[in-house]
């Protein structure tokens, strides 16, 4: 699987519909793109598994994932993106029938 510079860990420094008290309730929030295409996030009570494609955005290596988990005691799913930009991840995460967010992140 092509790597394009974002596999590894990626701690979420700001999200637009969440502050960042939220977004370390229980452990610093991260994005984890592995290296088979697995890997998982968690900010604020969201846990959730991830299965991404690499792929580019306007020439900007970026990831495409789907993720299934938990917010709170609720099951969870849905969509997201990540682009690589000036060292930084820029993307957006959508809920299935529910909230949407952009996010920033930085490698950990």
């Amino acid at each position: 699987m092509e790597k394009n510079g974002i596999v590894g860990k990626w701690r979420i420094t700001s999200m637009t519909e969440w502050d960042n008290d939220f977004i370390d309730e229980e452990v610093p929030g991260y994005f984890n793109f592995a290296k088979n295409g697995l890997g998982d996030f968690q900010f604020g009570y969201v846990r959730c598994d991830i299965d991404w494609r690499a792929t580019e955005r306007d020439g900007e290596p970026t990831i495409e994932f789907s993720f299934d988990g938990m917010d709170e005691m609720d099951p969870t799913s849905g969509r997201g993106w990540a682009a690589l930009k000036e060292g930084n991840l820029d993307g957006m995460i959508y809920f299935h029938r529910g909230d949407e967010s952009g996010f920033t992140a930085k490698r950990s």
